[in-house]
């Protein structure tokens, strides 16, 4: 354990909150703990998942200027539904980049876990998606996520990031019940 993990988690569970809570704060937090989360995963051979650091980077500020437009008057951001369709695609997209990315990792590059980490990274990119999309769904794709990332993470001997990731999954729970309550309120006639 680094001090630049403890940092990563501290910085990344304070974005995780600040998301579930749907504060426009999240979006900058977040930017520092992928800074600083592709750092350690350089530093420990987790290729894609340092990739996946920068791309979350781009879909930080994409998420960002979504969530700034997608407020009520009263502040709030609005959750919004995710289509079927909508779905199948995104886990379609997810499960193509998976193998995508773990041939390619797998093949030329000495990354620790090519196949699991490149599934994780990018599974992890339709959730950041949707997540700025405001979909409550995303949060579900986080949970299923996160419980594997524990386990990568276990193995890599990153104890407290896997500490931190099973305390997302925690997080993903209480943020899905939360963007559910929000888009039940929404919903009712006025």
């Amino acid at each position: 354990m680094s001090a630049l993990e403890i940092i990563a988690v501290v910085v990344s569970f304070l974005g995780i909150w600040l998301t579930a809570k749907r504060r426009l704060l999240c979006w900058p937090v977040s930017l520092l703990a992928c800074a600083l989360y592709f750092k350690l995963f350089l530093d420990v051979r987790l290729y894609s998942d340092m990739v996946l650091q920068a791309l979350f980077g781009i879909a930080i500020l994409y998420g960002w200027i979504v969530w700034t437009r997608g407020k009520e008057e009263v502040g709030e951001v609005v959750v919004s539904p995710l289509s079927p369709l909508q779905a199948w695609a995104g886990l379609a997209a997810g499960a193509i980049g998976a193998v995508a990315i773990g041939w390619f990792t797998s093949h030329y590059t000495n990354a620790a876990l090519p196949w699991i980490d490149s599934g994780l990274s990018s599974f992890s990119l339709v959730a950041q998606y949707w997540t700025a999309r405001r979909h409550s769904a995303s949060w579900l794709l986080w949970i299923a996520v996160d419980v594997l990332y524990v386990g990568m993470f276990v193995f890599k001997g990153l104890w407290l990031t896997g500490g931190l990731y099973a305390a997302m999954v925690v997080l993903a729970v209480i943020g899905y019940r939360r963007w559910q309550q929000a888009a039940e309120l929404a919903s009712r006639p006025a």
